[in-house]
């Protein structure tokens, strides 16, 4: 039996982001994978990163305590072969390579620091079971902390991966849109202004204009964040938010017109008090939201599906079909004859 099959194989992926920590843990299982465990927690690592450059004594100690919370269950699951990475927040702080050498130190955790491109094709890989192959292509889109990604997908070769025609990548994410307007998330000004500021980057990213044979009609939109599930879970209206009725849900643009109008109508209290949205989300859902609505409104798409799945299930993915580094490491150490040994983060505090 193939290494990768072996039922005792245990993955997980780790994403430290500009906004939150997340850790999935899971096995393969017939041609996907089972998830054995979870994490994920606000750790606002970008807070500030706006203004001074570089990322905050506080924010740095947030990620690492929440770090550690995730080493302690890769080991109690008995992890066999992990990937972590770190996104925007480390990709543009001056100290974000010197943080991710302290993580290491402390925690036993190496993370990558991977550019744009990387991000949009493993988010883009977790992303591909929800997408609609009888269309030619979609636009995935991943409205991050610090970032957003965006991808174009020719679905047309049936039976193989998409092919990702042309990306691209705005430094405008939830966190660092909301910091350009401290004090404003409830002003109906301020919504404008993030709007059209989001607009004219995706004016400044020329690759994103759409490809050959995606005329309207023809592609769909797939989004991935917290703030387009957020839409799902208003729309249905869930009591609760329920990740397996919001998760591959079908929106028609009418639907989102109606949402995005309710959104912008209510204040803080009301969206903290919102079972969808919380106290923790109550701000920046509204720089998600000023961001989802420009990316909306400049392609206008006949429907659009929803995700709660990205980039975490696509490094998953990636590690169990062999694509990435430490899979290859892992039939390195196989040809040189070694043993394989469990993944054993160091979980201690530091000396």
């Amino acid at each position: 039996m193939p290494e990768r099959h072996r039922p005792s194989h245990i993955y997980a992926a780790l994403d430290l982001g500009t906004n939150n920590c997340r850790l999935l843990v899971a096995k393969p299982d017939r041609g996907s994978f089972r998830v054995l465990d979870s994490f994920s927690r606000t750790v606002r690592l970008g807070e500030g990163l706006n203004q001074t450059g570089e990322l905050s004594e506080a924010a740095m100690q947030r990620a690492i305590d929440a770090i550690r919370i995730c080493a302690v269950k890769m080991r109690k699951r008995g992890v066999t072969s992990a990937r972590a990475i770190a996104t925007q927040a480390c990709r543009t702080a001056t100290n974000g390579p010197a943080f991710i050498a302290r993580v290491a130190k402390e925690t036993g955790l190496h993370f990558d620091i991977i550019p744009p491109i990387e991000e949009a094709r493993l988010a883009a890989r977790g992303v591909t079971p929800l997408l609609d192959r009888n269309d030619k292509g979609a636009l995935v889109f991943d409205i991050g902390g610090g970032s957003t990604e965006l991808i174009w997908l020719d679905l047309r070769e049936h039976g193989r991966p998409p092919k990702i025609l042309r990306w691209g990548s705005m430094p405008l994410g939830v966190v660092t849109l909301s910091e350009k307007f401290p004090g404003r998330l409830d002003d109906p000004g301020a919504y404008e202004e993030m709007l059209a500021e989001v607009k004219t980057q995706l004016r400044a990213i020329t690759s994103l204009s759409p490809p050959g044979g995606h005329p309207a009609g023809v592609f769909h939109m797939l989004g991935t964040s917290g703030t387009v599930t957020t839409i799902a879970g208003i729309h249905l209206g869930l009591e609760r938010y329920e990740r397996s009725k919001v998760d591959g849900q079908w929106l028609k643009r009418d639907d989102i017109v109606r949402v995005i109008s309710q959104l912008k109508e209510m204040r803080r209290e009301g969206r903290a008090a919102h079972p969808c949205i919380g106290p923790d989300r109550a701000e920046l859902v509204i720089p998600g939201l000023a961001i989802f609505e420009a990316i909306f409104t400049t392609w206008t798409p006949p429907r659009l599906r929803v995700a709660d799945r990205g980039l975490r299930e696509g490094m998953l993915l990636a590690l169990m079909e062999g694509s990435e580094p430490a899979r290859k490491q892992k039939r390195r150490r196989k040809r040189r004859g070694r043993k394989r040994k469990e993944f054993k983060p160091n979980t201690g505090a530091p000396a």
